[in-house]
């Protein structure tokens, strides 16, 4: 995942032009360019990316892990459901930490 810029990115990349708003004319590649300094005041538009569909489903588990687990101390405690919670919370920071979960910024 080190060229996050390509194909990954939400809506395809970065917007069409040369990214200089038209500065180079002919003589720009046909490929946009993913970064442009910016002077100050003048408006640049980044490529967003949204992370992997695994690393949401690893962050989803490790958030309804910790909030069930959270319930349940509060409403009893229940144990089991405590512990069971605490699995699920660790089944996704495994997954996180087996796919790369760490690779997904910018």
């Amino acid at each position: 995942m080190s060229n996050q810029v390509s194909p990954a990115t939400a809506g395809g990349g970065v917007p069409s032009g040369d990214g200089l708003g038209g500065a180079l004319g002919a003589t720009a590649s046909a490929e946009p360019a993913p970064f442009v300094s910016q002077v100050p005041g003048t408006p640049v538009h980044f490529p967003t990316y949204h992370g992997r569909p695994v690393s949401w489903v690893a962050v989803s588990l490790i958030l309804v892990g910790f909030v069930v687990g959270g319930l349940s101390l509060v409403f009893g405690p229940t144990w089991w459901l405590f512990w069971v919670s605490l699995a699920i919370a660790a089944v996704g920071g495994l997954l996180g930490l087996s796919t790369g979960i760490f690779d997904d910024w910018y």
